[in-house]
């Protein structure tokens, strides 16, 4: 009778390789191991179109693809990134090439194994054996987190480690990526300094730097990240969050300087093309700015990975330089997406955008201004999110740079800023959106300073030895302004000073109410949808994500 991990009938398998002939032996193979269903791909692009969409239990890739501008690491680097391929996936490269360096590289991207060319079919079976037994091994934690039962599976990760039971240092990984998902930085921190200590691995340390920033020690976020790049200056995942940290610190020539390095490492991942697109047009430089977004927009369009805020911004770019079909362009793109997502409300928000932007262009101003008051007005609603108001401010900049003016635009420029500029990154953000009228861009900056001012009033009422006035006072400006710095901060006081606060309960309740209404923990600025943090692992179950309790970004 059959192991578990030797039945392959019931499974499906996709191979990619453009060489004909090696690929026929793989296909060959694995139908002599009993592999229910062979598909076979020449293509990369091919591929991640199948991976996106059907689900598979063992991928066998090339690593080199002599056409293609990218490669087998590159295609599984997007996967994992992007939350494609699930935990119960089999990935095995397979190459000619035996460098160290190499086999390194395959180990940090947590493959399941990796099968030198020339290879005999006794190999073969070998990898995809150890690699069942793998997943047979780690099934409880894996069912526990398709479950979305995140806690429960970090637990069992903390268990294997702590015993060093079988792929011990694999659970590690997986366990300290949950803590880290459900808001458990420090503990998270401590797992992956753990494996750090046991086993010196690039992924560890980049998770140590991870948990620090999404605790909020940026500095020493950063430090580590430095060391790591210095260590090893091609691991590209160190430099995607070594950009999130720069661009949280608000140095955004920085970041910008980051995301080029990690764009040009790893030349077709979408995702990092997008950072990169975005982050020019955010420090200014919308030429270059509109050539990667369009280029990623060719590329990218079909694929799971793109974000539709690149759509957005290029049809701003294009209604500033005058490209009437290029923002037709955008439109059209848009009326893709939404047929692919018809019940997406971001999508169809975002298309809104799109098509005042094509009213503006076709100088259909009474148009323009009804879909704008009808923006203006949902200001306040708890769904009106940053990126909203980022696109409503870059839009009403746009009119008045063609000298329409609305009586009510200034009072919602403030409201924006005060609601949501409570850091500097989070401020050169929304005026970098504002950029064609620098009136509004400084009005985003005078509310941001104006946050800082109420939150450093309230912080006073604490040093005079009053915690509750604080607590009230910052409850009371953050009712009135939806200020996400102003309720945090009143959050953060009250943990602090509990014991002191008479009524503590109470006040709890109205911060909890008003964190929870407006999402004021995500506080932090972000390029876009958020994706897979970069260097951690697909943590990819069957329905919504789990979200943080306590503040997480970019």
């Amino acid at each position: 009778m059959a192991l578990p991990e030797d039945d392959l009938s019931g499974l499906q398998a996709l191979v990619i390789d453009a060489n004909p002939t090696s690929r026929s032996i793989l296909v060959s193979q694995l139908r002599d191991f009993g592999m229910g269903n062979v598909i076979q791909c020449t293509r990369l692009v091919d591929a991640r179109r199948q991976l996106e969409y059907r689900k598979f239990d063992v991928v066998l890739c090339e690593l080199h693809f002599p056409a293609e501008s990218m490669t087998g690491q590159d295609l599984l680097d997007d996967l994992r990134r992007n939350q494609l391929l699930p935990f119960s996936t089999v990935f095995i490269m397979v190459t000619g090439e035996a460098t160290y360096a190499k086999v390194a590289e395959a180990a940090e991207s947590a493959l399941d194994g990796y099968l030198l060319k020339p290879h005999k079919a006794t190999q073969l079976g070998e990898r995809l054996r150890q690699a069942r037994i793998r997943k047979l091994s780690l099934l409880e934690i894996f069912t526990a987190i398709e479950a979305e039962d995140f806690e429960a599976a970090a637990k069992l990760c903390q268990q294997r480690f702590e015993t060093k039971g079988l792929f011990w240092l694999y659970a590690a990984r997986v366990g300290a990526e949950l803590m880290l998902r459900t808001g458990q930085y420090d503990q998270a921190q401590k797992l992956y300094q753990s494996v750090v200590e046991a086993k010196t691995l690039p992924w560890a340390k980049l998770g140590v730097a991870r948990s620090l920033l999404d605790e909020g020690q940026t500095a020493k976020a950063v430090s580590t990240l430095e060391n790591l790049i210095s260590e090893d200056p091609n691991y590209a995942d160190a430099y995607d969050v070594m950009g999130r940290a720069q661009f949280e610190q608000g140095k955004f020539d920085a970041a910008l300087a980051t995301y080029k390095m990690a764009s040009t490492l790893t030349p077709a991942s979408i995702s990092r093309m997008q950072n990169l697109g975005l982050m020019c047009y955010y420090s200014g430089d919308r030429k270059e700015a509109e050539l990667i977004l369009d280029r990623t927009t060719r590329m990218g369009l079909d694929s799971k990975m793109f974000d539709c805020q690149t759509l957005v911004l290029l049809a701003f770019m294009r209604l500033e330089t005058g490209d009437r079909k290029g923002l037709q362009r955008c439109k059209d793109d848009f009326v893709r997406l939404i047929e692919r997502q018809p019940d997406s409300q971001r999508h169809q928000r975002l298309a809104i955008m799109v098509d005042a932007l094509q009213l503006i262009e076709q100088r259909q101003y009474a148009q323009v201004i009804n879909v704008v008051r009808d923006l203006c007005g949902r200001i306040k609603e708890p769904e009106f999110d940053f990126e909203s108001a980022s696109n409503l401010i870059a839009l009403l900049a746009q009119l008045a740079d063609k000298a329409i003016h609305l009586d009510e635009v200034d009072t919602v420029v403030d409201a924006l800023g005060l609601r949501f500029a409570g850091t500097r990154s989070l401020s050169e953000l929304m005026a970098g959106a504002a950029a064609v009228y620098p009136a509004y861009a400084e009005r985003v900056r005078a509310g941001h300073a104006q946050v800082l001012k109420l939150a450093e009033n309230a912080m006073s009422l604490c040093m005079k030895g009053d915690p509750k006035a604080a607590v009230k006072d910052l409850i009371a400006q953050g009712t009135k302004t939806l200020s996400g710095k102003l309720i945090e901060t009143a959050y953060l006081v009250l943990n602090r000073y509990a014991d002191k606060i008479d009524a503590a309960m109470e006040l709890t309740e109205q911060v909890h109410e008003l964190r929870n209404r407006y999402s004021t923990q995500i506080t932090r600025p972000a390029l876009g949808e958020q994706k897979r943090q970069a260097g951690g692992l697909t943590l990819r179950t069957g329905s919504k994500p789990a979200t943080a309790p306590s503040p997480a970004g970019a």
